[in-house]
Protein backbone atom coordinates (compact mmCIF):
# COMPACT_ATOMS: atom_id res chain seq x y z
CA UNK A 1 0.00 0.00 0.00
CA UNK A 2 1.19 3.35 -1.14
CA UNK A 3 1.45 5.77 2.42
CA UNK A 4 0.86 9.38 1.09
CA UNK A 5 3.49 11.59 2.47
CA UNK A 6 2.52 14.83 3.89
CA UNK A 7 4.09 18.52 3.56
CA UNK A 8 6.83 18.87 5.77
CA UNK A 9 6.45 20.48 8.81
CA UNK A 10 2.58 19.81 8.53
CA UNK A 11 1.85 16.05 9.34
CA UNK A 12 1.09 17.34 13.76
CA UNK A 13 0.98 20.27 15.04
CA UNK A 14 3.67 20.97 18.02
CA UNK A 15 2.09 19.84 21.24
CA UNK A 16 1.10 21.51 24.28
CA UNK A 17 4.07 19.79 26.24
CA UNK A 18 6.13 20.78 22.93
CA UNK A 19 4.97 24.27 22.90
CA UNK A 20 5.46 25.08 26.90
CA UNK A 21 9.11 23.75 26.31
CA UNK A 22 9.43 26.29 23.67
CA UNK A 23 7.87 29.01 25.30
CA UNK A 24 9.99 28.37 28.24
CA UNK A 25 13.13 28.41 26.66
CA UNK A 26 12.58 31.70 24.49
CA UNK A 27 11.51 33.88 27.98
CA UNK A 28 14.62 32.56 29.51
CA UNK A 29 17.00 33.42 26.42
CA UNK A 30 15.21 36.87 25.17
CA UNK A 31 12.91 37.37 27.55
CA UNK A 32 10.06 37.42 24.97
CA UNK A 33 6.55 36.05 26.46
CA UNK A 34 5.04 33.82 24.89
CA UNK A 35 1.44 32.76 25.88
CA UNK A 36 -0.64 29.77 24.59
CA UNK A 37 -3.01 32.10 22.37
CA UNK A 38 0.89 32.32 20.32
CA UNK A 39 1.03 28.48 20.03
CA UNK A 40 -0.72 28.79 16.70
CA UNK A 41 1.60 31.59 15.15
CA UNK A 42 4.34 30.14 16.87
CA UNK A 43 3.62 26.34 14.46
CA UNK A 44 3.11 29.41 10.98
CA UNK A 45 6.45 30.83 11.48
CA UNK A 46 8.18 27.46 11.80
CA UNK A 47 6.90 25.80 9.32
CA UNK A 48 9.35 27.17 7.17
CA UNK A 49 12.08 26.98 9.09
CA UNK A 50 11.77 23.04 9.21
CA UNK A 51 11.21 22.85 5.15
CA UNK A 52 14.26 24.35 5.08
CA UNK A 53 16.06 21.93 7.30
CA UNK A 54 14.22 19.02 5.79
CA UNK A 55 12.76 18.21 9.39
CA UNK A 56 9.36 16.61 9.09
CA UNK A 57 7.74 17.17 12.73
CA UNK A 58 7.84 19.69 15.39
CA UNK A 59 8.93 17.18 17.47
CA UNK A 60 11.44 16.57 15.45
CA UNK A 61 12.71 19.52 15.45
CA UNK A 62 11.89 20.07 18.97
CA UNK A 63 14.45 16.82 19.67
CA UNK A 64 17.00 19.04 17.56
CA UNK A 65 17.22 22.63 18.85
CA UNK A 66 17.60 21.07 22.84
CA UNK A 67 20.24 19.15 21.79
CA UNK A 68 23.64 20.60 22.07
CA UNK A 69 24.45 21.13 18.37
CA UNK A 70 20.72 22.81 17.95
CA UNK A 71 21.70 25.13 20.80
CA UNK A 72 25.05 26.07 19.58
CA UNK A 73 23.45 26.59 15.59
CA UNK A 74 19.80 26.80 15.57
CA UNK A 75 19.11 28.93 18.66
CA UNK A 76 19.70 32.32 16.97
CA UNK A 77 17.42 30.92 14.24
CA UNK A 78 14.61 30.02 16.45
CA UNK A 79 15.11 33.84 18.11
CA UNK A 80 15.04 35.39 14.21
CA UNK A 81 11.27 33.49 13.16
CA UNK A 82 9.82 34.35 16.30
CA UNK A 83 10.71 37.89 16.77
CA UNK A 84 8.45 40.72 15.47
CA UNK A 85 10.20 43.24 13.49
CA UNK A 86 6.86 46.08 12.49
CA UNK A 87 8.69 49.45 11.90
CA UNK A 88 8.79 52.38 9.31
CA UNK A 89 10.73 55.43 8.73
CA UNK A 90 9.73 58.60 10.89
CA UNK A 91 7.28 56.32 13.03
CA UNK A 92 5.62 58.24 16.03
CA UNK A 93 7.01 61.40 13.98
CA UNK A 94 6.69 63.68 16.85
CA UNK A 95 9.48 62.41 19.16
CA UNK A 96 11.82 63.49 16.03
CA UNK A 97 10.11 66.71 16.21
CA UNK A 98 11.24 66.87 19.95
CA UNK A 99 14.35 65.79 19.29
CA UNK A 100 15.17 68.28 16.90
CA UNK A 101 13.29 71.59 18.51
CA UNK A 102 13.72 70.31 21.83
CA UNK A 103 16.59 68.03 23.12
CA UNK A 104 19.52 68.69 20.13
CA UNK A 105 19.64 72.48 20.82
CA UNK A 106 19.40 71.38 25.09
CA UNK A 107 22.35 69.08 24.73
CA UNK A 108 24.59 71.18 22.44
CA UNK A 109 23.81 74.34 24.86
CA UNK A 110 24.29 72.95 28.05
CA UNK A 111 26.70 70.14 27.48
CA UNK A 112 28.24 70.67 24.18
CA UNK A 113 27.23 67.41 22.63
CA UNK A 114 27.89 66.99 18.96
CA UNK A 115 30.41 69.63 19.23
CA UNK A 116 33.15 69.15 22.08
CA UNK A 117 32.72 65.31 21.09
CA UNK A 118 30.27 63.23 18.67
CA UNK A 119 26.85 63.13 19.82
CA UNK A 120 26.55 59.21 21.31
CA UNK A 121 22.75 58.32 20.12
CA UNK A 122 21.72 54.29 20.59
CA UNK A 123 18.58 53.08 18.69
CA UNK A 124 17.90 49.84 20.97
CA UNK A 125 15.75 47.21 19.19
CA UNK A 126 16.39 48.84 16.01
CA UNK A 127 14.92 45.66 13.53
CA UNK A 128 15.47 46.17 9.78
CA UNK A 129 16.83 49.75 10.45
CA UNK A 130 14.10 52.25 9.44
CA UNK A 131 14.54 53.69 12.93
CA UNK A 132 18.33 54.31 13.21
CA UNK A 133 18.66 55.95 9.88
CA UNK A 134 15.44 58.10 10.41
CA UNK A 135 17.67 59.44 13.39
CA UNK A 136 20.60 59.78 11.19
CA UNK A 137 18.10 61.83 8.83
CA UNK A 138 17.08 64.44 11.48
CA UNK A 139 20.80 64.87 13.26
CA UNK A 140 21.85 65.33 9.54
CA UNK A 141 19.70 68.26 8.84
CA UNK A 142 20.23 69.38 12.43
CA UNK A 143 24.18 69.36 11.48
CA UNK A 144 23.57 71.10 8.30
CA UNK A 145 22.48 74.26 10.68
CA UNK A 146 25.08 73.58 13.55
CA UNK A 147 28.66 74.16 12.53
CA UNK A 148 31.01 71.71 13.87
CA UNK A 149 28.25 69.72 15.01
CA UNK A 150 28.55 65.52 14.74
CA UNK A 151 27.12 62.38 15.95
CA UNK A 152 27.58 58.77 15.93
CA UNK A 153 24.26 55.99 16.29
CA UNK A 154 24.67 52.58 17.69
CA UNK A 155 21.71 50.35 16.23
CA UNK A 156 21.35 46.63 18.06
CA UNK A 157 19.21 44.34 17.88
CA UNK A 158 18.67 40.39 19.22
CA UNK A 159 17.80 39.02 15.30
CA UNK A 160 20.28 38.49 13.02
CA UNK A 161 18.36 38.36 10.22
CA UNK A 162 16.96 42.11 10.28
CA UNK A 163 20.57 43.43 11.17
CA UNK A 164 21.79 41.97 8.02
CA UNK A 165 19.02 43.98 6.08
CA UNK A 166 19.44 46.81 8.40
CA UNK A 167 23.18 46.96 7.47
CA UNK A 168 22.27 46.70 3.35
CA UNK A 169 20.26 49.90 4.25
CA UNK A 170 17.92 49.02 0.70
CA UNK A 171 14.39 49.01 1.05
CA UNK A 172 11.39 49.38 -1.28
CA UNK A 173 10.41 52.56 -2.70
CA UNK A 174 6.87 52.38 -0.53
CA UNK A 175 8.68 52.12 2.68
CA UNK A 176 9.60 55.38 2.43
CA UNK A 177 6.58 57.20 1.29
CA UNK A 178 5.83 58.80 4.72
CA UNK A 179 9.34 60.67 3.98
CA UNK A 180 9.17 64.26 3.06
CA UNK A 181 10.44 65.18 -0.73
CA UNK A 182 13.19 67.06 0.03
CA UNK A 183 14.38 64.56 2.61
CA UNK A 184 14.28 61.55 -0.11
CA UNK A 185 15.67 63.73 -2.37
CA UNK A 186 18.97 64.21 0.19
CA UNK A 187 19.22 60.82 1.84
CA UNK A 188 18.48 58.44 -0.91
CA UNK A 189 19.62 57.05 -4.06
CA UNK A 190 17.43 55.02 -6.82
CA UNK A 191 18.78 52.30 -8.63
CA UNK A 192 20.19 52.90 -11.82
CA UNK A 193 18.20 49.79 -13.00
CA UNK A 194 14.86 52.15 -13.40
CA UNK A 195 12.61 48.14 -13.07
CA UNK A 196 13.90 48.14 -9.58
CA UNK A 197 11.62 49.72 -7.27
CA UNK A 198 13.55 49.91 -4.19
CA UNK A 199 16.18 52.36 -2.76
CA UNK A 200 19.08 52.38 -0.50
CA UNK A 201 20.57 55.36 2.35
CA UNK A 202 23.18 57.30 1.12
CA UNK A 203 26.84 56.10 2.36
CA UNK A 204 27.16 59.11 4.23
CA UNK A 205 24.43 58.68 6.14
CA UNK A 206 25.09 54.73 6.71
CA UNK A 207 28.61 55.63 7.46
CA UNK A 208 27.28 57.10 10.97
CA UNK A 209 25.45 53.85 11.99
CA UNK A 210 27.25 50.97 13.41
CA UNK A 211 24.64 47.85 13.57
CA UNK A 212 25.26 45.56 16.50
CA UNK A 213 23.74 42.23 17.71
CA UNK A 214 22.43 42.80 21.21
CA UNK A 215 19.92 40.70 24.00
CA UNK A 216 18.61 42.81 26.20
CA UNK A 217 18.62 39.14 28.57
CA UNK A 218 22.43 39.99 28.85
CA UNK A 219 23.59 41.07 31.97
CA UNK A 220 26.37 43.12 30.30
CA UNK A 221 25.39 45.47 27.43
CA UNK A 222 28.79 46.05 26.83
CA UNK A 223 28.39 49.65 25.43
CA UNK A 224 31.18 51.56 26.88
CA UNK A 225 30.17 55.13 25.80
CA UNK A 226 27.92 57.21 27.95
CA UNK A 227 25.04 57.98 25.66
CA UNK A 228 23.17 61.50 24.79
CA UNK A 229 20.13 60.01 23.80
CA UNK A 230 18.46 56.45 23.70
CA UNK A 231 15.65 55.32 21.43
CA UNK A 232 13.87 51.59 22.99
CA UNK A 233 10.39 52.14 21.22
CA UNK A 234 7.47 49.58 20.93
CA UNK A 235 9.71 46.79 22.34
CA UNK A 236 9.10 46.98 25.56
CA UNK A 237 5.53 45.52 25.20
CA UNK A 238 7.04 42.08 24.50
CA UNK A 239 8.31 42.06 28.04
CA UNK A 240 6.76 41.06 31.47
CA UNK A 241 6.60 43.97 33.70
CA UNK A 242 9.92 42.64 35.97
CA UNK A 243 11.74 42.33 32.87
CA UNK A 244 10.57 45.91 31.56
CA UNK A 245 12.32 47.46 34.29
CA UNK A 246 15.16 45.00 34.67
CA UNK A 247 15.98 46.17 30.97
CA UNK A 248 15.09 50.11 31.12
CA UNK A 249 17.53 50.02 33.87
CA UNK A 250 20.28 48.34 32.40
CA UNK A 251 19.57 51.66 29.27
CA UNK A 252 19.61 54.15 31.70
CA UNK A 253 22.72 52.64 33.30
CA UNK A 254 24.60 53.95 29.65
CA UNK A 255 22.73 57.51 30.41
CA UNK A 256 24.48 60.07 30.71
CA UNK A 257 23.06 62.40 33.40
CA UNK A 258 20.27 65.09 32.04
CA UNK A 259 19.43 62.80 28.58
CA UNK A 260 17.10 61.40 26.77
CA UNK A 261 15.10 58.22 26.71
CA UNK A 262 12.40 58.21 24.24
CA UNK A 263 10.05 54.54 24.64
CA UNK A 264 6.90 53.95 22.92
CA UNK A 265 3.57 55.42 23.36
CA UNK A 266 2.44 52.22 24.26
CA UNK A 267 4.20 52.04 27.14
CA UNK A 268 4.75 53.21 30.35
CA UNK A 269 7.27 53.46 32.70
CA UNK A 270 4.82 54.19 35.48
CA UNK A 271 5.41 52.40 39.15
CA UNK A 272 9.21 52.09 37.70
CA UNK A 273 12.03 52.51 39.98
CA UNK A 274 14.18 54.45 37.42
CA UNK A 275 16.92 57.63 37.74
CA UNK A 276 14.32 59.23 34.92
CA UNK A 277 11.70 61.99 34.76
CA UNK A 278 8.74 62.42 32.22
CA UNK A 279 9.24 65.50 30.77
CA UNK A 280 7.07 64.92 27.68
CA UNK A 281 5.03 62.26 26.00
CA UNK A 282 7.08 58.77 26.25
CA UNK A 283 9.91 61.21 26.66
CA UNK A 284 12.04 60.69 29.77
CA UNK A 285 15.20 62.42 30.94
CA UNK A 286 17.84 60.75 32.88
CA UNK A 287 18.23 62.64 36.74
Amino acid sequence: MTRIRQPLGREVGISDEGFLRFSRLITEKCGIRMPPQKKTMLETRLRKRLRSLGIETFEQYGKFVFSPQGMREELTHLIDVITTNKTDFFREADHFDFLLGQALPHLVEDFGAGLQRPLQVWSAGCSTGEEPYTLAMVLAEFAARCPGFTYEILATDISTRVLETARLGIYSKEKFAGVPTDIQRKYLLRSRDREDPRMRIVPELRATVSFRHLNFMDADYEVRKQIDVIFCRNVLIYFDRLTQEAILRRLTDHLSPSRYLFTGHAETLGGMDLPVVHIAPSVYRRI
